[in-house]
């Protein structure tokens, strides 16, 4: 099993992630554009799953509460960020998918956050100046679908550093380390130096991994690489990237991982690791 030093509280990252979503694009019921009939339909149907569920399987009147008390601690820890975008959003992605051309996406997680630094076509993210971990340079162009470089379009990266913790959820990594927005030059293309991110434990000190301990699953995330890819009038893309052989690849606790998204980088004499991902945005 990999071991790292004990995460941040899941309180503590769960009001981060809290923050950070209320602070985003999200629109309540009453604000999104869904018709009343669209709520009615697919509430209903989450409800009669849920009632089926307990039909099914007798549960009980002791394992209702139970679960009853799990759901009010998930809220009172403000653990539905994490919680939902584990093991709900890998579905709401693979719909959305059906519709879309491009490079594959796949779920945001709980540990973006906005308005980062903003970096040139070749930069490295900003790290601290003993950041620990394998040196590794993504290099690739951002394309249209017809094939056309795009000019100045926007990679917004994000990792965990080499103990497991994403800045900005974890006191003691500075502000902004290993965030970074890069932008791409006439020709679409972009060169990123920055370390090999490495598997990470979800929080498992709080409701979620409560729920992860009772059902006997592993709490684990395969390395992998955030990145929103956007541009003027095209679609952003939401997507990760990950590495061959990884630990937890094919075994996911966020059922994330997508064949097409899997790099296999090539170790040079110096040490350094290198790959190459070209990304292709439809219109919108």
């Amino acid at each position: 099993m990999t071991t790292m030093k004990q995460s941040p509280t899941a309180s503590d990252a769960g009001s981060s992630a809290t923050a950070s979503f209320r602070a985003g694009s999200a629109a309540a019921f009453g604000e999104a554009q869904t018709s009343t009939e669209r709520v009615n339909t697919v509430v209903r149907a989450v409800l009669d799953a849920v009632h089926a569920v307990i039909r099914d399987h007798q549960v009980t009147y002791p394992e209702f509460q139970a679960a009853k008390r799990w759901l009010m601690d998930l809220g009172e820890g403000g653990e539905w960020p994490l919680f939902l975008d584990v093991f709900v959003e890998h579905v709401v992605e693979e719909v959305a998918a059906r519709s879309q051309q491009g490079t594959p996406g796949t779920i945001l997680g709980p540990y973006y956050l906005p308005d980062q630094k903003r970096l040139p076509a070749v930069a490295a993210l900003p790290a601290r100046p003993d950041e620990p971990g394998s040196t590794w340079v993504l290099s690739g162009q951002v394309r249209d679908v017809d094939g056309n470089p795009v000019a100045g379009a926007e990679l917004d990266v994000w990792q965990n550093s080499a103990d497991g913790f994403y800045s900005g959820f974890a006191p003691h990594l500075p502000d902004g380390n290993l965030r970074g927005v890069i932008v791409t030059g006439d020709d679409g293309r972009f060169e990123i130096t920055t370390i090999l991110p490495v598997p990470y434990q979800v929080p498992t000190d709080g409701p979620t991994g409560e729920l992860i301990a009772a059902a006997g699953w592993h709490p684990w995330r395969p390395a992998h690489l955030h990145l929103l890819v956007r541009a003027s009038e095209h679609r952003t893309i939401t997507t990760q990237l990950y590495f061959s052989g990884g630990r937890y690849v094919d075994d996911d606790v966020a059922h994330a991982t997508k064949a097409e998204l899997i790099l296999d980088p090539e170790k040079l004499p110096d040490g350094t690791y290198r790959s190459e991902y070209d990304f292709v945005l439809e219109r919108d």
